[in-house]
């Protein structure tokens, strides 16, 4: 009786050894999920993006843009509204008014900081719209096909066929928006149809390649390869249309603003470049700076998101994320090893 027992607490032991040995296993498995997910997802992109000059210029103009924001929402610059100063006063001339003010005396800095929070909510409102929409749209229709893809395909080239001034301008004025998310989305109310046809063309060439086929044989579901085999294939495309739709948002909304369609509200440098126009902005050149400040604003936050979509790219590519890791210096060594031997 004492050997079975003796052998029954040997035995118990092992047990309790191989569960914690399980459970050690298992917490360093998840140990290492976390680590490939902290190096594949935030280690190698911040890497990679810093490493290239476009990738750091974009980073450091939008910076700059959320700089303005920041400062407009916790009220460290003075309010436009309430601010009186010598009128047309040159830019660079006062540094308490560093780019000078218009002919009633606002200053042009405290205008531009005062719009920055609308057009950033707006821009980014209209990118995500457009773009979430067209990848859902795309994927879904050229990797399921048939009556799916003619259903959506149909939807796309009803929107297609609408033309988008006429049609953005009718909805400005029947829903007068001064949301700037609601705005973002009438103005890219029908972007996203001719982008998820371009999406759709390339998952259709997408879901015939060999890891494709491997992933549906192996019975993966639909929307798991979708996300793990087709998304990663488009998403650099996908990022550089993002800013091509968040850069039509701005000009469409500054646009709109100017001529009058959208709510006359002095949360828009469309409505700045309206007042230095008709007041005198184009023809003398006490007011030129007045006309000038707003289009800089304009032109500086859409070259700012084309630089970052440059470097999106980078991120995306998987020769560069490879030769990150150091893997190609491998692989150039077999060659040149190779290479070698041949002559």
């Amino acid at each position: 009786m004492t050997q079975m027992a003796t052998e029954t607490d040997s035995q118990s032991s092992s047990e309790e050894i191989d569960w914690r040995s399980e459970s050690s296993s298992a917490e360093m498995t998840r140990r290492d999920r976390a680590e490939e997910f902290y190096r594949r997802w935030v280690y190698e992109p911040v890497v990679i993006a810093w490493s290239d000059v476009r990738t750091r210029l974009g980073i450091l103009i939008l910076g700059g843009y959320l700089l303005m924001a920041a400062v407009d929402v916790f009220g460290l610059w003075r309010n436009p509204s309430t601010n009186q100063a010598p009128q047309l006063l040159p830019p660079f001339e006062n540094w308490s008014f560093p780019l000078g003010t218009t002919n009633s005396g606002v200053d042009l800095l405290a205008l531009i900081i005062d719009s920055t929070p609308f057009i950033l909510l707006m821009v980014l409102a209209g990118g995500v719209w457009a773009t979430s929409l067209a990848v859902v749209v795309g994927t879904v229709s050229g990797y399921k096909g048939g009556r799916v893809d003619t259903a959506i395909t149909s939807v796309s080239d009803f929107f297609m066929a609408i033309p988008g001034l006429p049609l953005v301008i009718v909805l400005a004025i029947a829903l007068s928006p001064e949301n700037p998310i609601l705005l973002g989305v009438v103005l890219t109310i029908n972007y996203w149809a001719g982008l998820g046809r371009s999406i759709r063309s390339q998952v259709l060439s997408i879901r015939e390649a060999s890891y494709v086929e491997a992933s549906r044989t192996m019975g993966t579901s639909t929307p798991r390869i979708i996300v793990k085999d087709v998304l990663p294939n488009i998403m650099p495309y996908v990022m550089v249309n993002f800013v091509l739709a968040a850069r039509y948002t701005i000009f469409a909304s500054v646009g709109l603003y100017f001529i009058g369609v959208l709510p006359y509200t002095g949360q828009n440098w469309g409505v700045t470049l309206n007042n230095a126009y008709y007041q005198g902005g184009l023809f003398t050149t006490e007011a030129l700076h007045w006309l000038l400040v707003p289009m800089i604003a304009i032109v500086g936050l859409a070259f700012g998101l084309i630089l970052l979509s440059q470097g999106m790219d980078r991120i995306f590519n998987p020769r560069v994320r490879t030769r990150l890791s150091g893997e190609s210096e491998s692989v150039e060594e077999d060659e040149n090893t190779t290479t070698t031997g041949m002559f």
